[in-house]
């Protein structure tokens, strides 16, 4: 068991703005490194949010442990290169992106074929797994931005990537288990 550790919630640091990076500089709270790590903290929120919803005794240990992988590219992102703080980050591994293929795999088994848009919603649970896809894509593209400034772990953008399509194929699994039909997008205009 690790120690414990006294940690004050605020510091005063922050006040003007700026925050420090782990083991790095201080740099402002809208920096693209700022940006990305706090887009996949937001994600890992969404992620709670759907773990609340009691997703069941399958999906809920998977959106455990992306929770856990999520604050490892947390830490990953929010370390500069170089740094001597990167010695204390868990690595990333090419098992990230492969065990949501094979989630996906398994789920889309279940899954009617989809042969145009849905809207995203449904059931409360399903709900939320759209929703959090969508905060996946926003943390994609600021870790997409921060990589043309620095570039990053390529297993970052192939896990962030992947964890999308996992977010899309557990809503419509969480709705067809709930019994609640998916909404095709209808692009015709309404009257």
């Amino acid at each position: 068991m690790l120690p414990r550790l006294a940690m004050k919630i605020y510091t005063r640091t922050g006040d003007a703005g700026e925050t420090g990076l782990f083991g790095g500089p201080r740099v402002p709270k809208d920096h693209r490194r700022v940006e990305a790590y706090g887009a996949v903290d937001e994600l890992n929120a969404a992620l709670g949010v759907a773990r609340a919803l009691s997703p069941g005794p399958e999906l809920d240990p998977l959106l455990r442990t992306l929770q856990e992988r999520l604050f490892t590219l947390g830490a990953e992102l929010s370390t500069p290169e170089g740094a001597k703080a990167r010695s204390a980050v868990p690595p990333l591994t090419p098992a990230f992106a492969r065990e949501l293929e094979e989630a996906i795999d398994r789920f889309e088994a279940e899954l009617p074929s989809l042969r145009q848009f849905i809207l995203p919603g449904g059931a409360p649970l399903a709900a939320q797994l759209h929703f959090a896809r969508a905060v996946c894509r926003r943390a994609e593209r600021r870790v997409v931005a921060l990589h043309r400034e620095a570039p990053q772990d390529p297993l970052t953008l192939a896990f962030l990537n992947r964890l999308s399509d996992f977010l899309f194929v557990a809503a419509r699994l969480a709705n067809l288990r709930a019994g609640t039909q998916e909404i095709p997008w209808d692009p015709r205009p309404r009257a």
